[in-house]
């Protein structure tokens, strides 16, 4: 059986080798040779790099999954560890590679505890940062062979004190997505700017549009944010009137319902202004985001997995404003997703000074231990 010392190289190797999204092949192979050394029924390629390692049990039961991310991002590590990345300008700045490293960790347990009953799947998704990874994964005909019954997963959090458990139940994370909004009009000389269509109008427009629809809490259940990130028009050249723009948006809710309702808003006011103007326009959207919802049963036996390990664990008032596509998840299946805490003084999620402590691996392996024997021995 593995050590927890074992676990720690495992990810040590991981962080030193971080890859993007959709391209983690190596880090799919690194978490394939770990976990076959203890000999799941089935290995299961999933997605784009994604692996699902089943373990079967021995009378019909319960499917019951626990899931990790294999993706890094780009940003250059800047820490003096001796297995800091060793790729330029990619990093485990998020704690992936302990997220990994913990649901890996189970493979050891798991066959020294062969399910009794259903199986046990561990799943290592890829492309977590561009929100297309579970969608992905959910989406695809491998995934649905194992669909779960109940599937976990949790995130390191900065600020909470190492080992603490976050719980809630609802809405654990918000919902988000990227807005493109384009407009095209009519280049014309500057001088002659009655001959063109300009999207300026348009845009000062749409701009006291959106802002209304975010001032407006009362037509919102619960936070609803929207915040203009860029805005491009026409070329830098000084002899002619701009033809054509582009506005970035992203929109932010804790309630999968009031960002729907946001959505619709912000695209009247979008179409009413383009209208106006005699503009066309065309809105398209990225990294969409569902917000992740938690299932009340799954909750309530982390926090009974958390009273068994005698780990600290508190209820979070509001949810968090992050995303976390384990959203796709949890909108088709019972989940609970889960807080860790990585220490008052640990920077935050992707700066690059972030390397995720291996000194809370064991908590979260603990939790997943105990829901592993709750379901399926």
């Amino acid at each position: 059986m593995s050590t927890i010392q074992d676990i720690i190289e495992l990810r040590h190797t991981l962080h030193q080798h971080p890859e993007l999204s959709n391209r983690e092949k190596q880090t799919s192979a690194r978490i394939r040779e770990f976990v076959q050394r203890y000999h799941p029924d089935k290995t299961i390629d999933i997605s784009h790099t994604g692996k699902a390692f089943v373990f079967e049990g021995k009378h019909p039961g319960p499917t019951v999954m626990f899931r990790a991310e294999l993706d890094a991002l780009p940003i250059p590590e800047h820490t003096d560890v001796p297995y800091a990345s060793q790729n330029d300008g990619v990093s485990h700045a998020c704690g992936h590679d302990g997220h990994m490293s913990m649901v890996a960790g189970l493979a050891p347990f798991i066959a020294e505890n062969r399910p009794e009953k259903g199986r046990a799947i561990l799943l290592f998704q890829p492309a977590e940062e561009v929100e297309q990874g579970a969608r992905d994964v959910v989406e695809s005909a491998a995934f649905a062979d194992i669909a779960p019954d109940y599937i976990f997963g949790l995130h390191n959090i900065p600020g909470i004190p190492k080992g603490e458990i976050v719980l809630r139940k609802g809405t654990f994370s918000a919902a988000s997505k990227g807005m493109i909004i384009r407009l095209t009009g009519k280049t014309s000389h500057a001088a002659e700017p009655e001959n063109g269509i300009s999207p300026v109008r348009a845009i000062e427009q749409i701009i006291h549009g959106l802002s209304e629809i975010a001032e407006n809490k009362s037509a919102f259940s619960n936070l609803a944010l929207l915040t203009i990130v860029h805005i491009r028009m026409g070329e830098v050249t000084f002899g002619t009137t701009p033809g054509d723009a582009e506005v970035m948006v992203t929109l932010r809710a804790y309630e999968n319902n009031d960002m729907q309702k946001m959505t619709r808003l912000a695209e009247q006011v979008v179409e009413k202004a383009a209208d106006s103007k005699r503009l066309k326009h065309v809105i398209s959207y990225i990294e969409d985001f569902p917000a992740l919802v938690n299932d009340d049963q799954c909750v309530d036996m982390l926090e009974d997995a958390a009273r068994k390990t005698g780990l600290t664990f508190g209820y979070r008032e509001q949810p968090f404003k992050w995303s976390e596509d384990f959203s796709y998840y949890t909108q088709k299946y019972k989940g609970g997703f889960f807080g860790l805490g990585s220490g008052p003084g640990q920077p935050q999620l992707h700066n690059p000074e972030f390397n995720f402590p291996d000194d809370i691996l064991g908590a979260g392996m603990n939790i997943f231990q105990v829901l592993y024997k709750m379901l399926l021995t």
